[in-house]
Order: C-alpha cells, then sequence, then structure tokens
C-alpha cells in the first residue's frame, strides 16, 4: 500500500479514497509513482494530500517540498501573469500585438491582438521549415523566426494550440509590456511576495528538489495528422531537445517548464476563484479576472483532437467538463496528466500533480476522479 499523507477533512474522505484508487488501479509501477492533490476553498486549503516515491531508485519520498515538472499546465500561470500586466495597464487584451512588438506583425500578423494570441489564433503552433531542438535554447532565435513566420492559417479565423511556442510569444509580449523576464516576475511577484514555490527556470539550486517522472507508454492521438499538428507536435524540431535535463530546467519556457508544487498551483489559481484576490490581497480586479476568462473563441482545435473554448491563455470548462460542473471554470491541463484550475462559481481552485505521466491529451482520469469526488462532497 502507498503511505498517503497531507490534510483531508472527513467531508472529502471520497477524495482520500479516490486518491488512494489511483495508486491500487494502477496497471503497472505501482511503488514507482508519486502524485498530489491540492484544493483550496475561498481562499482556504482544504485538501493536501500525496503519496509515493519522489525518486523510486533511492527511496526518497514524496513530501511537501517536492517539486514537479508539470509541462503545459503551467501556461494557466502564464495567463495570470500576461492578466497581471492588464491589471497595471501595461497591456489591453484588445490592443495589436505588433503595436507592442513591431516585427511580430510581419507576414499578415499585423491585427492580431493580444487576446488572440493568448488564446492560440495567430497560425503559429510550431515552425513551418524544419528546425533543430536545440534552437528552443536559443530564445532570440526562436523570437526571431516566429515573428518572421506567415500564420499558417488566417489569424482569428479558428483556434490551434501551441504546444511550445506561446511561451515565447507570451514571455515576449510580457517583458516588453513590463521590462521583466515572465521567470523573473513569478519569482518577485509571487514567489517572495505570497511564498508560491513555482518555478520559471529552475536554477541548480533546486534540481534536487524534483521529482522523477516515468514516461507515457503510449503517444496521445491527435486525431488526422496534417501539416499544422505536425509542425507543432510532431515535426523532429517541435520540441526543446540535444541539451541535458539541466539546461531545460534552467531555461525560461512558460509554455513547458514550470516546476513548483500542486498546493502552490492550487493557491495561484485562487486568484481566479475568488475575485483576484490571493491571501487577502488584491492581485487582480474583478474586472481584469472576467476579461482574462471570457470566451475568446469556441470551436475545433487545429491541433487538438477537440472543441475547445479558449479564454486569453485559459482553457475554458464550457463543453469539456474536466474542470468539474460550472462550465466557467478554468485551467490548463499538461502532459502526461497534470492540472490546475479555477472555478469562480464554487470559489475552488485545484491542482493535480503526478510522476506516471499517461498519454491523455486533456482529462486524464487520475484527474478527472479526484475532481468528481471533490464536487461530489461540495
Amino acid at each position: 500500500m502507498t503511505d498517503i499523507t497531507g490534510i483531508c477533512p472527513d467531508r472529502f474522505v471520497a477524495v482520500k479514497d479516490a486518491f488512494a484508487a489511483n495508486f491500487t488501479d494502477a496497471p503497472e509501477g505501482l511503488n514507482e509513482q508519486a502524485a498530489r492533490f491540492s484544493v483550496v476553498i475561498g481562499g482556504e486549503t482544504v485538501i493536501d494530500l500525496m503519496g509515493g516515491p519522489a525518486d523510486p531508485r533511492a527511496g526518497t519520498p514524496y513530501g511537501p517540498n517536492t517539486l514537479t515538472p508539470v509541462f503545459s499546465t503551467g501556461k494557466a500561470v502564464m495567463a495570470l501573469l500576461i492578466a497581471t500586466c492588464v491589471e497595471r495597464g501595461l497591456l489591453d487584451y484588445d490592443q495589436r500585438v505588433a503595436d507592442l512588438w513591431p516585427a511580430y506583425g510581419a507576414a499578415g500578423k499585423q491585427d492580431v491582438t493580444v487576446a488572440q494570441m493568448m488564446s492560440h489564433q495567430d497560425g503559429l503552433p510550431g515552425f513551418s521549415e524544419g528546425v533543430e531542438p536545440s534552437i528552443w535554447f536559443d530564445r532570440q532565435g526562436v523570437l526571431d523566426r516566429l515573428a518572421a513566420q506567415a500564420p499558417m492559417w488566417p489569424p482569428g479565423t479558428a483556434s490551434g494550440y501551441h504546444p511550445i511556442t506561446i511561451g515565447y510569444l507570451a514571455g515576449e509580449l510580457f517583458r516588453l509590456a513590463d521590462g521583466r523576464t515572465l521567470g523573473t516576475a513569478l519569482k518577485e511577484d509571487f514567489r517572495d511576495r505570497f511564498g508560491l514555490d513555482l518555478w520559471v527556470g529552475l536554477p541548480e539550486s533546486e534540481h534536487d528538489r524534483v521529482a522523477v517522472l516515468k514516461k507515457p507508454s503510449a503517444a496521445p492521438d491527435l486525431g488526422v495528422i496534417d501539416d499544422i499538428k505536425r509542425s507543432a507536435f510532431l515535426d523532429r524540431g517541435s520540441a526543446p531537445g540535444g541539451r541535458g535535463s539541466k539546461d531545460w530546467r534552467e531555461a525560461e519556457i512558460p509554455s513547458a517548464n514550470l516546476h513548483g508544487t500542486a498546493l502552490d498551483l492550487a493557491r495561484i489559481m485562487g486568484i481566479i476563484a475568488n475575485d483576484g484576490v490571493l491571501d487577502g490581497r488584491a492581485v487582480l480586479s474583478p474586472d481584469v479576472v472576467d476579461q482574462a476568462t471570457t470566451e475568446r473563441i469556441r470551436g475545433q482545435d487545429k491541433v487538438l483532437p477537440f472543441v475547445i473554448s479558449w479564454a486569453a491563455g485559459f482553457t475554458r470548462n464550457a463543453g469539456l467538463d474536466i474542470f468539474g460542473p460550472n462550465p466557467d471554470a478554468v485551467g490548463h491541463c499538461g502532459w502526461g496528466g497534470s492540472c490546475a484550475f479555477a472555478d469562480p462559481d464554487a470559489r475552488v481552485s485545484a491542482a493535480y500533480v503526478m510522476t506516471r505521466q499517461s498519454s491523455h491529451l486533456i482529462g486524464d482520469p487520475r484527474a478527472q476522479r479526484l475532481i468528481d469526488a471533490l464536487y461530489s462532497a461540495i
């Protein structure tokens, strides 16, 4: 039996049972996986469960200070940071990206708005020409290529999920507006101010805290493959490579390499669930929360095999039903099964992280089991 620790009041016993079942029902690697599920309601932590080894070979237990890579779940944090620029008047969701970043306006992208870029509508899900995987460690090289590249479909007519590129695009937009990198702002505005153990760009001094992942045994189902999906997910240069894990962890890739804890992902998502407030302090106004989470486009995504309602960087729950029963909940899922979400109607925010990755693109059954159990008790 996996040793499960943390907090879970009696009223949420179904959640603890579901958490335990995720271990006992595992088809393989029962003793080689770890997970954590954290829930905040009305700004108060009500559930924080964890279990399993952070490093099976070393026998290191998964504890409160263990960091887990959450891949695209970090896009929810990226969207929040962009919202802080809107809050401070440094950005407007309706302004043209090219007004702040003129080079981006090349090749038919001159009218793309901040909201369109953040909702994956600008047609840049990957590189239209082949690149080496190592290019992702050359931030300026990535930005120059994307700025010059023509969109793969008319901007504003459809969404097409940007697995990696959106982190560079949004990161540059944030830097031009704020003056800092997004990783620096996450440190100064949230880790230093609120004690949130969340990192985009993880220094070597923290690497020993990172849990060991077990990669999925199968590739995700992307549906019918075309050039757009190939550029986003399947081309040789569609994801960072050619360097070791040290370089990958230390790079600032807001769309893909956030390292953190489930509890602090749930806490930061509480900003959306609680009218812009974190730990009693206002971070966003209710108006900016509404702007960040309102639907920007809905339809068949050109990269993911789903009909998706996109907000300004968040996946909306409407039509997917992966973040509980309320359609206005928002969040994001990450490669292998992690997720973080906020439900303003119920004032709930939660996050699930794990070390045994699955092939599910969104709505991993383990997370769904926990979220269903949570709402059954609310």
